[in-house]
Protein backbone atom coordinates (compact mmCIF):
# COMPACT_ATOMS: atom_id res chain seq x y z
CA UNK A 1 0.00 0.00 0.00
CA UNK A 2 1.18 3.11 -0.85
CA UNK A 3 1.97 6.25 1.56
CA UNK A 4 -0.42 9.00 1.65
CA UNK A 5 0.12 11.98 -1.27
CA UNK A 6 -0.38 14.58 2.47
CA UNK A 7 2.28 13.34 4.07
CA UNK A 8 4.58 13.13 1.51
CA UNK A 9 7.61 10.45 0.73
CA UNK A 10 9.12 8.83 3.42
CA UNK A 11 12.92 8.76 3.68
CA UNK A 12 15.52 7.99 6.17
CA UNK A 13 16.64 11.17 8.66
CA UNK A 14 19.73 9.08 9.41
CA UNK A 15 20.15 8.56 5.51
CA UNK A 16 19.36 11.70 4.62
CA UNK A 17 22.48 13.17 7.49
CA UNK A 18 24.66 10.34 5.96
CA UNK A 19 24.42 11.87 2.28
CA UNK A 20 25.01 15.27 3.61
CA UNK A 21 28.14 14.68 5.29
CA UNK A 22 29.18 12.96 1.82
CA UNK A 23 31.16 14.93 -1.20
CA UNK A 24 29.53 14.43 -4.68
CA UNK A 25 31.54 11.50 -6.33
CA UNK A 26 32.18 9.92 -3.32
CA UNK A 27 32.64 6.00 -4.01
CA UNK A 28 32.17 4.96 -0.25
CA UNK A 29 28.91 2.66 0.00
CA UNK A 30 26.71 3.79 2.75
CA UNK A 31 25.04 1.08 4.65
CA UNK A 32 21.09 1.09 5.06
CA UNK A 33 18.52 -1.53 6.78
CA UNK A 34 15.82 1.38 5.58
CA UNK A 35 14.41 -0.43 2.68
CA UNK A 36 11.41 1.74 2.35
CA UNK A 37 12.88 5.18 1.90
CA UNK A 38 11.85 6.54 -0.96
CA UNK A 39 14.89 7.50 -3.31
CA UNK A 40 15.24 11.25 -3.52
CA UNK A 41 17.38 13.39 -6.12
CA UNK A 42 20.58 13.77 -3.07
CA UNK A 43 21.09 10.42 -3.36
CA UNK A 44 21.77 10.54 -7.00
CA UNK A 45 25.39 9.04 -7.69
CA UNK A 46 26.04 7.38 -4.47
CA UNK A 47 26.15 3.65 -3.67
CA UNK A 48 23.89 1.94 -0.94
CA UNK A 49 24.59 -0.85 0.26
CA UNK A 50 21.18 -1.62 1.53
CA UNK A 51 20.02 -5.09 3.98
CA UNK A 52 18.22 -7.58 2.00
CA UNK A 53 17.62 -9.81 5.41
CA UNK A 54 21.11 -11.75 5.12
CA UNK A 55 23.96 -8.90 3.82
CA UNK A 56 24.50 -5.81 2.15
CA UNK A 57 23.56 -5.62 -1.87
CA UNK A 58 25.54 -2.67 -3.11
CA UNK A 59 22.80 -0.42 -5.68
CA UNK A 60 24.39 2.29 -7.59
CA UNK A 61 21.97 5.35 -7.70
CA UNK A 62 21.03 6.50 -10.67
CA UNK A 63 18.24 9.39 -12.25
CA UNK A 64 15.80 7.08 -13.05
CA UNK A 65 15.52 5.30 -9.61
CA UNK A 66 14.24 8.73 -8.24
CA UNK A 67 10.83 7.67 -7.02
CA UNK A 68 11.16 4.29 -6.17
CA UNK A 69 12.35 2.47 -2.62
CA UNK A 70 15.56 1.34 -2.14
CA UNK A 71 14.27 -1.89 -1.57
CA UNK A 72 13.35 -2.58 -4.88
CA UNK A 73 16.44 -2.82 -6.08
CA UNK A 74 17.62 -5.46 -3.32
CA UNK A 75 15.53 -8.73 -2.91
CA UNK A 76 15.24 -10.67 -0.42
CA UNK A 77 14.80 -14.31 -1.97
CA UNK A 78 17.02 -16.10 -4.26
CA UNK A 79 15.43 -18.04 -6.90
CA UNK A 80 17.19 -21.63 -6.96
CA UNK A 81 15.28 -23.75 -9.19
CA UNK A 82 12.32 -25.32 -10.06
CA UNK A 83 12.61 -29.71 -10.54
CA UNK A 84 14.46 -31.87 -8.47
CA UNK A 85 15.93 -35.73 -9.99
CA UNK A 86 14.00 -35.32 -13.39
CA UNK A 87 15.18 -31.57 -13.55
CA UNK A 88 18.66 -32.53 -12.98
CA UNK A 89 19.08 -35.70 -15.30
CA UNK A 90 17.39 -33.34 -18.00
CA UNK A 91 20.10 -30.84 -17.50
CA UNK A 92 22.63 -33.30 -17.82
CA UNK A 93 21.73 -34.96 -21.26
CA UNK A 94 21.30 -31.30 -22.08
CA UNK A 95 25.02 -30.74 -21.16
CA UNK A 96 26.27 -33.26 -22.87
CA UNK A 97 24.51 -32.62 -25.98
CA UNK A 98 26.04 -29.26 -26.10
CA UNK A 99 29.73 -30.80 -25.64
CA UNK A 100 28.82 -33.59 -28.59
CA UNK A 101 28.01 -30.52 -30.82
CA UNK A 102 31.32 -28.39 -29.21
CA UNK A 103 33.49 -31.35 -30.16
CA UNK A 104 31.48 -31.96 -34.04
CA UNK A 105 32.18 -28.21 -34.88
CA UNK A 106 36.17 -28.52 -33.83
CA UNK A 107 36.69 -31.62 -35.66
CA UNK A 108 34.73 -29.71 -38.84
CA UNK A 109 37.09 -26.51 -38.46
CA UNK A 110 40.27 -28.71 -38.54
Amino acid sequence: MSRSLKKGPFTDPKLLKKIQNLKPGDKTVVKTWSRASVITPEMVGFTFGVHNGKEHVAVNIVENMVGHKLGEFSPTKKFVRHGGRMQKEAEQAAAEEQKKQEAATKETTK
